[in-house]
This record gives C-alpha cells, sequence and structure tokens, in this order.
C-alpha cells in the first residue's frame, strides 16, 4: 500500500497542515496510519475522502453536517456539487468581467479611472444593488417588449463588442468637436449626426418612438447612471441633439 505524508497530501491538496491535523482530531478524515514519533500518513482512499471534504466545504457546508453525509456521498451527489460551484464561479467570473470591460470603457473615454471604481469587482452585494436599481428603473421607463429589445441590441459598457466601440468613438468625435470649437452645423457636426442616425437605425431596428425614448432618457444623468449607462456629459448630448435635428432639417 502506497502511503503519503502529510507534508505530501498538504501539496498535493493545497490544504494546510493545520487543518489536516484538526480533521483527524475531530475524526472526520483521520489518516490510515500514525506512527509513535507523530507522523502520520495518508492512503490513496484517505485522500480521497479528504478531497469530498475539500469539495463539500466549497459549497459552504459545515464540518459537522460533512461527517454527517460522508458516508452517505454517491458519485452523482459529489458531481452535482461540483457542478452548482463551478456553475457559481462561472457567473462570478462572468460578471467581473462583463464590469472590467465597462472600465475599459470608461478608461478609453474618460482617460482615466478612480480606484473606487474597482470595488465592484470585488463585491457582489454591490453588482446586485445595480441590477435590482436598473430593474426598477427599466420597468418604469420601458415596456417588456421594450426592455427586450434594448437588451438584446443595445451596446453596454460592459462588452467588449464593435457596436459598443462604434457609440465610443462616436462620443470621443464629439468632445473633438467641442474642444475645438466647433458648432454642430460644420461639416464635422453632420458626419457626427449622420453617423449616429446609421447608428440608431442599426441599434433600434428602426423603432424611432423606442429611439426617442431611449434618448430622452439617456438625457438625464440620474437615470443614466441609475440604468447603468455611461454618463455621458451634458454638452454632448446637447450637440447630438442640435447636430441631428440641423441635419434632418436640411436633408429634407
Amino acid at each position: 500500500m502506497e502511503y503519503f505524508s502529510t507534508g505530501e497530501v498538504s501539496k498535493k491538496l493545497n490544504v494546510s497542515l493545520r487543518t489536516l491535523r484538526y480533521y483527524d482530531q475531530i475524526d472526520l478524515v483521520p489518516p490510515t496510519r500514525k506512527e509513535d514519533n507523530g507522523k502520520r500518513y495518508y492512503t490513496k482512499e484517505d485522500i480521497v475522502e479528504l478531497e469530498k471534504v475539500l469539495l463539500l466545504r466549497t459549497a459552504s457546508i459545515s464540518l459537522s453536517d460533512i461527517q454527517n453525509i460522508l458516508q452517505h456521498m454517491t458519485i452523482k451527489k459529489t458531481l452535482a456539487i461540483h457542478h452548482k460551484q463551478l456553475q457559481s464561479e462561472i457567473e462570478h467570473l462572468q460578471q467581473s468581467l462583463q464590469f472590467t470591460n465597462e472600465l475599459w470603457n470608461t478608461l478609453e473615454l474618460e482617460g482615466e479611472v478612480q480606484w473606487n471604481h474597482l470595488l465592484p469587482l470585488f463585491s457582489k452585494e454591490h453588482q446586485a444593488m445595480q441590477e435590482e436599481q436598473k430593474k426598477e428603473w427599466m420597468d418604469q421607463l420601458f415596456t417588456e417588449e421594450e426592455q427586450d429589445s434594448l437588451n438584446d441590441q443595445l451596446p453596454k459598457m460592459n462588452s467588449d463588442s464593435p457596436d459598443t466601440t462604434k457609440w465610443i468613438n462616436l462620443i470621443k468625435r464629439i468632445e473633438i468637436c467641442l474642444d475645438e470649437q466647433k458648432s454642430p452645423q460644420s461639416k464635422s457636426g453632420q458626419l457626427i449626426a449622420q453617423d449616429t442616425l446609421l447608428l440608431s437605425e442599426e441599434t433600434f431596428n428602426g423603432d424611432e418612438q423606442l429611439a426617442h425614448k431611449f434618448f430622452e432618457a439617456r438625457k438625464s444623468q440620474t437615470i443614466s447612471s441609475s440604468l447603468n449607462l455611461y454618463p455621458v456629459h451634458p454638452d454632448v448630448l446637447s450637440f447630438l441633439e442640435a447636430a441631428i435635428t440641423y441635419y434632418e432639417t436640411n436633408s429634407q
């Protein structure tokens, strides 16, 4: 029979020696072989039992409950618990990836991100609160059908899609016009208006009423923040609105 020392098991399972000793003390997973000098040795079967315990611990099951269920632990139950844990980890990673994309796009627009903006990366509670607040405002402003349409088509700051990049670049172009004191009626302003209408057509599938409702909501800093949208400066929105109005008036 092959034996493994506590040090080998500790390294193999990435668990501390103190934890192994504690599991032995409470008779949760005692090593098969104990020598008079205090050294302990585990078999492959012992290691399997330890792996079961560690898996159950990731599911936030108490040691006392683990002790009660270990004897009845089937392969199917083990896989079910492992599957649930992996799903939870995947969801958390997806949320973190989306938020990282959001910060990246914000950095692209603003040139900087404050450290306090990184906190939601480590807080599931903050992310859940943002989603709940967003849902409340969406229910107030849009019908269920409109919400479905927006969720499917609207570019998101937490996405790295080409459509999101197009809208970010559009905002940058408007900011350049403002810095250079170009008017909405200028050639640059009119090209921006034309590109915005084309992007809007793609984004809202030609639904002008929904596009108008969304733009009106977008003009409110409070609503934009609650919907978890990038807070566009009022000057940018004013420039865009004036450019589009002039373009539509003179293109008829």
